[in-house]
């Protein structure tokens, strides 16, 4: 069978090689993290629903549900994530055998973490409040949905290197 490619010379071909270690070396990272993935996508829906859940509860009036639904909602979600939390921190100490510690995690990255998602949450519900307007949650959703992931491949990075 003949072809009309261009044959690759074998810096090229070293080259391309280098390329596919590296795709592979960058998946091997995102399954180096302590958090099993299906925590990991616990935590992004649940960032990018909390906006949303925080607007319906401090909505003028009831919008798309019930004030008392949406309070609810957020009651109940927060529960279930805090439930999954305690089921990924027990899988993670049965696999190593060592306890998540929050301690060892830079302050650079969760102090800006542990006040601005606070911030983006309430800021965009009374936002909303203020303007009526949907547009604030669901950019606040956006961003918190953006720093969960960042979030996860800093976390995924810092643990690859002590690995």
């Amino acid at each position: 069978m003949e072809t009309d490619a261009v044959r690759m010379t074998p810096e090229q071909a070293r080259s391309a090689l280098a390329d596919n270690e590296h795709v592979r070396a960058s998946a091997s990272a995102l399954s180096a993290t302590p958090w099993p993935n299906w925590f990991f996508l616990t935590l992004t829906l649940y960032a990018a629903a909390l906006p949303v859940i925080y607007g319906g509860v401090t909505a003028d009036s009831d919008w798309l549900l019930p004030h008392s639904a949406w309070l609810g909602i957020m009651l109940a979600s927060a529960a279930v994530y805090w439930v999954l939390f305690v089921v990924a921190a027990k899988a993670w100490r049965d696999k190593t055998g060592v306890a998540l510690r929050f301690d060892v995690l830079p302050k650079r990255a969760t102090l800006p973490l542990a006040l601005g998602l606070p911030v983006l949450v309430v800021g965009a519900g009374f936002a909303f409040r203020l303007t009526g307007r949907p547009a604030w949650l669901i950019a606040a959703s956006l961003i918190s949905a953006a720093v969960s992931v960042g979030f996860h491949l800093a976390f995924v990075r810092l643990h690859r290197k002590t690995v």
